[in-house]
């Protein structure tokens, strides 16, 4: 039998060290300045690095992923941080993030085949209340040159061309694709091709 996705992010997941690391995405605490506390939402937050980063700047903070032992790992985080995460386990492709329900959704590195993406995107974008904020950092196809992270599949990465089609109904605030170093635990360790954006839903 075929080891399904979340089998093997289980198993990627596994061990005492943390496979992004534990300290925040640096474009996330770029612009955390700029979010005004509230609910927010990380998408795919694997062991809660950005999550638990989040939280402990006061904002209401839940961390979805699909894998279980990525968010127990998350709730340890929290713990020695000595602050609140609220946790969930769900395939983010079937899970209902609601309508208006977020004032700040967080997607980090969080790539999947196109065909899901684009209906990923539109959920996050219901999902946001009016004035609520995109936060998202995500490899682009330049990144196959580099191989530091990510999946090695073109259609699952991104372009800013390909953000303003999918986000089309957002004002973005902040977009560029750029080059920088990327060093986030064992999983993110190198030069790297990224594309970043900070979009607000209108008002």
């Amino acid at each position: 039998m075929a080891e399904t996705p979340i089998l093997r992010w289980d198993e990627r997941y596994n061990g005492e060290d943390y496979l992004f690391g534990t300290e925040p995405n640096d474009f996330v605490v770029n612009v955390a300045p700029r979010l005004p506390a509230g609910e927010v939402l990380c998408l795919a937050d694997g062991e809660g690095r950005n999550g638990v980063y989040l939280a402990g700047l006061g904002h209401r903070v839940t961390s979805i992923d699909a894998s279980k032992v990525a968010l127990a790992k998350a709730g340890k985080l929290a713990a020695q941080r000595q602050v609140s995460l609220d946790t969930i386990c769900a395939d983010l492709t079937r899970y209902d993030l609601g309508e208006d329900r977020w004032d700040c959704i967080v997607s980090i590195f969080f790539h999947m085949p196109s065909a899901l993406r684009k209906p990923m995107h539109r959920k996050v974008a219901r999902a946001l209340r009016p004035g609520g904020y995109l936060v998202l950092e995500a490899y682009t196809p330049a990144q196959l040159q580099f191989r530091t992270g990510g999946p090695p599949v073109a259609d699952y990465l991104m372009t800013l061309e390909t953000l303003r089609e999918d986000f089309a109904d957002l004002d973005f605030l902040q977009a560029e694709e750029k080059e920088r170093d990327v060093y986030e635990g064992r999983g993110h360790a190198g030069h790297a091709a990224v594309v970043q954006l900070l979009a607000q839903k209108p008002a």
